[in-house]
């Protein structure tokens, strides 16, 4: 590790950062795919993902003890907010999950299936992504200091150009099977519905996955100081 926890928070977080933007998505990607296979790729690309995660973490925790640094005194209503657009977040990162998507792993020829785009799916085809973002801004509003703007905003950026990677990377493996789909869908939420490609239908989506989402947020809610040593409640 860098002597400097700062640094060694930026190195932790641009190596995460790099694997992604250089790797995941990118004709790279291809080769690599081509030379090993799908699967040794994979499993090589989470064990990165994974160590750099690790790194990340430890350097977060060290450069917040030793060089904590405010950079802004959140508003007592910020932590309000926060708290309502992680529980959004706690939503669409399960629907994000369990939603069968053109755009996971393996799930490529979905996309021929006429039906695809359903769901979660009507309102974003990225919803996993876009509750990253949502935790990710939400935590730096709250917290407010350098360590975090750096951590957090390390995965608000991960979800910022992940959707634009994955689309580019479903566009060459599948061209015009691909078209399709995107023209039924968006990354950006209610663009397809809102342009008339699509039409909201929360009948599909149902009440027992968001539910699974609100517990999920108030698992964490009450967990978070036992998991992370902060409390995620507000100071009385």
């Amino acid at each position: 590790m860098i002597a400097d926890p700062t640094l060694n928070l930026v190195a932790a977080c641009a190596v995460f950062l790099g694997i992604h933007i250089f790797i995941s998505g990118t004709r790279l990607r291809d080769v690599l795919t081509s030379r090993i296979g799908e699967g040794p790729y994979m499993g090589l690309f989470a064990v990165m993902s994974l160590a750099a995660i690790v790194w990340m973490a430890m350097a977060f925790n060290r450069a917040s003890a030793d060089t904590f640094t405010l950079l802004w005194i959140p508003e007592p209503w910020w932590h309000h907010a926060a708290m309502t657009a992680i529980l959004l977040a706690a939503i669409l990162v399960v629907l994000g999950n369990v939603t069968k998507s053109p755009t996971a792993a393996g799930s490529g020829d979905l996309v021929d299936d006429p039906d695809a785009a359903k769901g979660i799916l009507r309102i974003t085809r990225h919803p996993f992504l876009w509750g990253v973002q949502l935790w990710a801004l939400a935590h730096i509003a709250m917290n407010g200091d350098l360590s975090s703007l750096i951590f957090f905003g390390t995965f608000a950026v991960l979800a910022l150009i992940g959707p634009p990677t994955i689309d580019a990377k479903r566009a060459r493996a599948l061209g015009e099977r691909w078209d399709g789909y995107a023209a039924r869908t968006s990354n950006v939420p209610f663009g397809a519905i809102l342009t008339g490609r699509n039409s909201l239908k929360l009948g599909e989506i149902g009440i027992v996955w968001p539910l699974v989402g609100v517990a999920l947020y108030f698992a964490l809610v009450y967990g978070h100081e036992w998991l992370f040593s902060v409390s995620a409640l507000p100071v009385r």
